[in-house]
């Protein structure tokens, strides 16, 4: 089975850990991103600092990234296999 490799937040105030996790796959309409620099925001250090205690844990950390295209979901036209992408904060 395809791994991925993630940094985990196992709690608050704990320190990020390395794990594998098994590679998702894209649901119709969506894309599996092979990201390459993922940035760290004020949202994940208020997750990290328990300003956010509402999250579950543990929790892969990062929503702003860039990548390469890895897989396409059914349907996807706007995306090709390989192409470079960008996630916002948004995304």
């Amino acid at each position: 089975m395809p791994v991925m490799r993630a940094m985990l937040l196992d709690g608050p105030r704990r320190p990020l850990r390395l794990a594998d996790l098994p590679e998702p796959e894209p649901s119709p309409g969506q894309i599996l991103i092979a990201v390459t620099t993922c940035a760290v925001c004020r949202t994940v250090l208020h997750v990290a600092n328990a300003h956010r205690p509402d999250r579950k844990v543990p929790l892969v950390r990062g929503h702003a990234f860039v990548g390469t295209v890895a897989a396409l979901g059914t349907g996807v036209t706007r995306f090709g296999d390989g192409d470079d992408v960008g996630v916002p904060w948004l995304g």
